[in-house]
Order: structure tokens, then sequence, then C-alpha cells
């Protein structure tokens, strides 16, 4: 199936009151099982790649980023292909030629002020190419190389009425919120502030996004969205369900030296995961 946008994905969900899935892409085997996992739950879905999944592949974009494209348009289930927690500004400005037809472009460890001119500015070059681009405002910490951050400090969370002037000031299309989740998060235990979610949905004309959605219970993740979010990205959990397929196999069969032997249960692991986050949004 062609490739959709991931605007267009956002902006149907929005219009539904539901929620779109953004999952993370590090290996071509994420790709696969986000795609099997999709296909499954017979659901839509965002395949994204990071900065940190790029520089994984020796900073080289293209490979992972056609890989993931091909994955996309060889399923059965609609599929977006979004660049995500971009912060250099040549990686943004790669985007289109690979094939990406939106970015998360991520300016939120800038002060303020710099936060909004460089987002500003990101916007006007993707939307001069018809890129949708996503920011942040607001600290979601616990990506790779970061600091713990805990989300109940004071200042993380994003202000409504900041949030409004931020959108107003550098016009992304969508925007990623801090609300009580983290990153990282290998457990299901995140609490989020479903008021804060409301007013911030309240007071932004834009979709929000909830970053950290692998550290956050089913009920909380319904409720977040009936509060007000539409793109949801989900990335810890694939992982936690690939490294502890590998690594329970391994343990099993100690003499294995074909990766496929358990890379394949891994991918499969993957998809169960993926279905799951998929169906639990839908309610």
């Amino acid at each position: 199936m062609p490739l959709v946008s991931t605007g267009e994905l956002v902006t149907e969900a929005r219009a539904a009151a539901r929620a779109v899935l953004a999952f993370n892409v590090i290996t071509v085997e994420h790709a696969e099982a986000i795609a099997a996992g999709a296909e499954a739950a017979g659901r839509d879905a965002i395949l994204q790649v990071s900065e940190n999944a790029v520089r994984f592949h020796g900073g080289n974009v293209a490979p992972i980023a056609a890989a993931t494209a091909a994955v996309a348009r060889a399923s059965a289930a609609r599929l977006a292909l979004h660049l995500d927690h971009v912060e250099s500004v040549g990686l943004l400005r790669s985007a289109y030629a690979h094939g990406f037809g939106s970015v998360m472009f991520d300016a939120s460890k800038r002060d303020y002020g710099e936060n909004v001119k460089a987002t500003a500015e990101a916007v006007r070059w993707g939307h001069e190419r018809g890129i949708w681009v996503e920011a942040e405002l607001g600290r979601v910490g616990g990506k790779a190389g970061e600091p713990p951050l805990d989300a109940h400090t004071p200042g993380v969370r994003t202000d409504p009425a900041e949030a409004a002037a931020y959108v107003a000031d550098t016009g992304v299309d969508a925007l990623a919120v801090a609300v009580g989740s983290t990153h990282a998060m290998r457990d299901r235990t995140a609490s989020l502030d479903h008021d804060l979610i409301a007013a911030l949905r309240d007071a932004v004309p834009v979709p929000l996004v909830l970053h950290g959605s692998s550290g956050v219970p089913d009920e909380e993740l319904r409720r977040a969205i009936a509060a007000g979010m539409t793109k949801i990205n989900v990335g810890t959990a694939l992982n936690r369900a690939f490294t502890g397929t590998v690594r329970a196999f391994l343990e099993a069969h100690p003499p294995t030296v074909d990766p496929r032997a358990y890379l394949a249960p891994a991918r499969e692991a993957m998809a169960e995961t993926v279905a799951g986050f998929l169906r639990a949004a839908a309610g």
C-alpha cells in the first residue's frame, strides 16, 4: 500500500476523537514487526526513525529510511514514515529526500526563545516542502544520553498558556507535551495529569502528542486519548519484547549462532506488543 502521511493519519484520528500510535524503528525487524502488528490489529500506525537510531546506523539515514519505507509499502496496513526527535538541522533537511512526510524537530533542550526561533525556522523549511512538523514544549525526560528527569519536577510539565503562545509563534502542526510520562520506562507505572491534558487541548489548536507511552498503563492511555491526546509514541516496550525474547532464546539454546533463529521470535514478540498497544488504545 502507498505510504500515508502522518498529517493525514493524525488529522483523521483527531476528527474521530481517537489516537494514532507511532512506534520507533531501530532495525528492519522493528519495521516488519510494526507492520505485522498493525495488520493484525486492523489499525493505522506510524513508523518513526529517531536521530538516535540514525546515529546507531553510522549517521546515515538512507538505508534504514529506505528499508522502513519498503516494509510500509509492502504492508496491507495504512502506515506513515516519520523522522523523530531531530536536533540536527542537517538531518532535518535530509527528511524530504529520504521519503519522510513528517518530522519531530526537538529544540526542547534550548531555552524558550531559542526553541521558538529554531522551531519556527524548521517549520518554515518543512512547510515549503509539504512536510508536517511536530515539536516539543516541556521536558519529556529519559532519552538516551540524558540525565534522569523526574516527570513530577516543578517546571517540567507543559504550561497551557505558554503552549498556546509557542504554537502561534512557531506554526507547528502538532505539539508534544510533558504531562507525566518519561522516555525509556521499563514498567507501565506512569500516572498522567489528565486535567493538564484537557487544559492543553483547550489551549492549543493543534493535535497533542504523548511521548514516553511505553510506561503508561492501558487505562491511563485510554483516559489520555479521551482527554485530548492524538499521537501516541511507543518505543521501549518494543525493545523490551525484542531483547527479552532474544535473551530467553539464547539461554535456552546456547549453541545458537544463526541470528535468524532468535530474531524471528523476537520480531513476533514485537508484533504482538504493537498489536496489543493498538487494541488497547482503541478501547
